[in-house]
């Protein structure tokens, strides 16, 4: 199967990066970097001055914390919210049963 990988320029804190990016990959790699550029910028922007590398990691961990926490949330709501949807259902085909 052959790639149709275009390059993709996108700018995050200023400098150019390119990519290789699927025709129908280009837009959620541009929402991602516009995403990711204003989360660096925000960082930036809380005061004091920092290495673009240590901006990365900030933004990095302060993403990886975020997305932790949703999967928390996610498995609490499959474990609990879910399984009591279905006890409510099976409540509910019971009582139209009988």
């Amino acid at each position: 199967m052959e790639s149709t990988a275009k390059p993709i320029s996108v700018s995050i804190l200023d400098r150019e990066y390119q990519f290789a990016c699927e025709t129908e990959e280009r837009e959620a790699l541009k929402s991602a970097a516009a995403f990711l550029d204003e989360r660096m910028r925000s960082i930036k922007g809380a005061g004091r001055m920092m290495a673009l590398e240590r901006i990365a990691v900030m933004t990095a961990l302060n993403l990886a914390d975020e997305l932790l926490k949703l999967q928390g949330y996610e498995k609490y709501r499959v474990e609990n919210v879910d399984s009591r949807i279905r006890m409510l259902a099976d409540k509910l085909d019971d009582a139209l049963e009988g």
